[in-house]
């Protein structure tokens, strides 16, 4: 998906604007992701650009693209471009001595 969306179109609420996009966004990752795994991979990974347009996007984690169109929103932007392209994801093992979140005591 490469696409620039518009967050103030007369005629139509703001906020449900929003919504509808991040809607739209969430749809075509599970799309996405819903796609049979070709041989060998482990999941579907997404690459991932992020800006106020094409020229001035760059490369974001999969993770940050929400908390980014909120930033957007709240500096009253009115569009932003984003790109996010699946790719085949590898696991890989984890080092030695890492802990996982649900082993730390507190």
């Amino acid at each position: 998906m490469k696409k620039t969306f518009k967050l103030n179109i007369e005629g139509k609420n703001p906020a449900r604007l929003l919504e509808a996009t991040k809607h739209e966004i969430r749809k075509y990752v599970k799309r996405e992701r819903r796609v049979p795994l070709p041989e060998g991979v482990d999941f579907w990974d997404f690459d991932c650009k992020f800006g106020t347009t094409e020229e001035s996007a760059v490369v974001v984690h999969f993770a940050t693209i929400t908390s980014l169109i909120d930033t957007v929103v709240k500096d009253g932007g009115d569009a932003f471009y984003l790109e996010i392209l699946a790719k085949n994801g590898y696991r890989t093992a984890k080092p030695a001595g890492a802990v996982d979140a649900d082993q730390v005591e507190l």
